[in-house]
């Protein structure tokens, strides 16, 4: 048993070893030599060495990195990860700002402008003050857990500052790969013969995700904290600004260049500030986030689709290049969407060679007056597709040619229809080659329903031996048919049929993200399997019951009719159940009848028996939707004490207001909270 002397020593030790890595790591103001820092770490080993049952998750000397992992878990985010809307001008931001102030019904109100770095969102979770999880952003629900490598990254505090802080405190932040060690880290990697990565945004992202934590731990990741993400408890700051001088208090690092401005003009000269001047920081940024700084007025503002109604960010001009429009082509996607691009030159753009660009539709296309031949400026803005900006009419010689869009599909030669509210144009013919060639590779992929060594080369293949007429038909393949097929062998068939098999068990989520539905991704899927739990009961939903769900509007819910109202839709999931594949996901705990479906609920103010989110999730569970504003579409407002403008908005729109036992007495159980 360890004596009190090391027990007291180690902790002294930690202690000190903590406060310099704040210094060093988050301040950027050591206050002593590297020598004496190894010394002290030196001396923590050895004692923790000598008294391995004192060795704790929050020690600095477990930061090298542990043994590596088999894979990654999921972590279901309690708050969902939003992106961001864009603007690319004054013109775009102003707009954002009148719309505010119009839902907020004010002209003025205090906004944070923050530089938008460009690495990797993450959660980062504590427990009682102990960093205890970390995850990805993934899908905006659901994301990778990468506890062991962002331990490894010594601006995160293992251990907050503060004793004083919520039982459970989630922040989000961005992992980045300084650019000054980014370069040393590419001229190591030509030294040893090996080909340089081509960003600091990709190397930093394929860091955080190696399997081997140790060699996460071996590249010089950084973070900064920009928002809170979930908490449980009170007395958090009530402004943007002051959360960001809370999370420095609490040993976290975060951007010093923010800026506090009560007006629009002063945002843009934030904007203006750093375009020229943002080349010259050691940390890659595409642009300026605006908040709005009050917190209860983002709450109120809420969230549309996948973007926060109090925020935007407002991008740098992007990088642009000179080249050749050497051809046009089209392509057949997944759901019939007959899709051109333009065949370029190639040309490098920001350290990546470009040779296609998206052209969207006709219309585009014709907005530009594209033609074949041309010379075109070409801009290409962090990872965003490379597109084309404008045409140089003045390097025309006339024998340039314009670009006849299809009247029959490419693929199939059925006609192409332009749905009056659609931009993009369909081919008619359910059955196309290509688009069910694009519709398996999607199927397959690693993000549906995660078919291992099936790649759309293989789906190609099958589709032309008349093995698959639909999805589906994977799932009835046989070994003999299989190994019908030149270069297939023995050990590959039984390699795919397994696979296949495999995939059988994959949840409702995956399933109803990989069929090919228009508007219907993972983050869609998984709002879509959490509120249904079953196919049947989705193919029975009514528009009413599908648009009570946040973030499914009409255009959503239309898309989902329509695709189950098809009958060879419908025979394909018919298909799928008789194969075996998982069309119903576990029940949850909790009552099996769903009273709350179809109605809307807003949670607000201070609550005495439980917290928001345990209100919340009581809501889910019985059905309910949840959203974060009070509209016309609310049904209820729960309100606890110092409801604030919520309240009023309630009161003003007519919407039943319920305490926190009228609720309870609402959802007829208070267990299951």
């Amino acid at each position: 048993m360890a004596s009190t002397t090391a027990i007291n020593k180690i902790e002294k030790l930690r202690k000190q070893l903590n406060y310099h890595n704040y210094r060093y790591y988050v301040l950027a103001q050591p206050d002593t030599s590297d020598g004496q820092y190894d010394e002290l770490m030196q001396e923590l080993h050895q004692l923790e060495a000598d008294n391995p049952e004192l060795v704790t998750a929050d020690s600095p000397t477990q930061r090298v990195g542990a043994e590596p992992l088999p894979g990654f878990s999921q972590v279901e985010h309690p708050v969902a990860m939003i992106s961001l809307a864009n603007a690319f001008n004054d013109e775009e931001f102003m707009a954002w700002h009148k719309r505010v102030s119009n839902l907020l019904e004010r002209n003025q109100f205090d906004m944070v402008c923050e530089l938008k770095y460009d690495g990797l969102a993450v959660a980062l979770t504590y427990q009682d003050g102990f960093f205890v999880q970390g995850a990805t952003r993934g899908n905006g629900l659901v994301g990778e857990d990468v506890t062991q490598n962002l331990r490894t990254i010594k601006s995160i505090p293992l251990r907050l500052l503060s004793a004083d802080v919520p039982s459970r405190l989630e922040v989000r932040g961005e992992v980045y790969f300084p650019k000054s060690e980014f370069l040393k880290f590419n001229d190591e990697r030509v030294a040893r013969g090996e080909e340089p990565y081509a960003n600091p945004r990709n190397t930093a992202a394929g860091s955080l995700r190696q399997l081997d934590p140790r060699m996460t731990a071996s590249r010089p990741l950084d973070i900064f904290i920009y928002s809170l993400g979930y908490v449980e408890g009170d007395g958090l700051p009530e402004t943007h600004a002051k959360s960001l001088d809370y999370f420095k208090d609490l040993g976290f690092k975060v951007s010093e260049g923010f800026r506090v401005v009560q007006t629009p003009e002063e945002a843009i000269d934030f904007y203006k500030s750093w375009v020229e001047s943002v080349k010259d920081i050691d940390v890659a940024a595409d642009g300026v986030v605006i908040k709005i700084d009050d917190l209860e007025f983002q709450r109120h503002l809420g969230i549309v689709g996948r973007e926060p109604r109090w925020a935007i960010a407002y991008k740098f001009p992007a990088v642009q290049s000179v080249t050749q429009l050497l051809d046009i082509a089209v392509n057949v996607g997944r759901t019939g969407s007959i899709n051109p691009y333009a065949i370029l030159e190639p040309v490098v753009i920001g350290g990546a060679t470009v040779q296609r660009a998206t052209l969207h539709n006709e219309e585009y296309i014709r907005a530009k007056d594209l033609r074949v031949g041309d010379w075109i400026v070409v801009e290409r803005a962090g990872e965003v597709i490379p597109q084309i900006v404008s045409v140089i009419t003045s390097s025309r010689t006339g024998n340039e040619k314009p670009f006849e869009f299809p009247t029959e599909c490419p693929s199939c030669g059925e006609a192409v229809v332009n749905p009056e509210d659609e931009a993009a144009a369909f081919c008619v013919n359910a059955s196309c080659p290509e688009q069910l060639v694009r519709l398996l590779e999607h199927f397959v992929s690693r993000n549906s329903m995660d078919i291992d060594g099936m790649g759309g080369k293989w789906g190609g293949i099958l589709i032309q031996h008349g093995l698959i007429k639909d999805v589906a038909d994977l799932y009835f393949l046989k070994k003999e048919s299989l190994l019908e097929i030149e270069r297939m062998g023995e050990k590959s068939a039984d390699n795919m049929i397994a696979a296949i098999a495999a995939s059988k068990s994959r949840p409702l989520a995956r399933l109803l993200a990989s069929l090919g539905i228009r508007h219907v991704g993972s983050e869609v899927g998984e709002l879509l399997a959490r509120y249904f739990t079953s196919m049947d009961n989705l193919m029975a939903a009514t528009e009413k019951s599908l648009t009570a769900i946040p973030n499914i509007g009409p255009r959503i819910a239309e898309s989902l009719m329509g695709y189950f109202a098809n009958q060879s839709n419908r025979a394909v999931i018919e298909k799928l159940r008789e194969a075996g594949v998982r069309v119903k996901d576990e029940p949850r705990e909790g009552p099996a009848e769903q009273p709350l479906i179809g109605l809307r609920f807003v949670v607000t103010g201070r609550l005495e028996q439980f917290s928001r989110s345990q209100i919340e999730g009581r809501i889910k569970e019985l059905g309910g939707a949840v959203s974060g504003s009070v509209s016309k579409r609310t049904n209820y407002l729960v309100a606890g004490a110092d409801a604030g403008s919520k309240l009023a908005d309630a009161q003003s729109l007519d919407v039943k207001v319920l305490s926190e036992e009228e609720f309870l007495a609402l959802a007829d159980s208070t267990q299951a909270i």
